[in-house]
């Protein structure tokens, strides 16, 4: 996703709601959010579903991570050599 600018992509929602496909259009030839706002604050975020998306897969993999480093912060970890035995039991047959 691209980074946001302020003057281009912070919108009232009246001005979004009239003309909605433009806003559309720009969100996905940008890859830009846009900050939608009602009564001067912000409410919601348009963003193109590809973009999304790829978001949704970046917050799962670092979620992941942290509970990986959770664990092993934890002493639940496993030694690189068993781990690699473990896997090589399981392909090997």
């Amino acid at each position: 996703m691209q980074r946001l600018r302020i003057n281009d992509d912070i919108k009232p929602l009246s001005e979004v709601r009239t003309g909605i496909a433009n806003y559309i259009r720009q969100v996905r030839d940008t890859k830009r959010p846009i900050i939608i706002t009602q009564h001067g604050k912000s409410v919601a975020v348009l963003v193109d579903s590809i973009e999304y998306e790829a978001m949704q897969e970046k917050i799962e993999l670092l979620t992941e991570i942290q509970k990986s480093l959770s664990q092993i912060e934890n002493g639940q970890g496993i030694d690189h050599g068993d781990a690699m035995e473990m896997v090589l039991k399981r392909t090997v047959k």
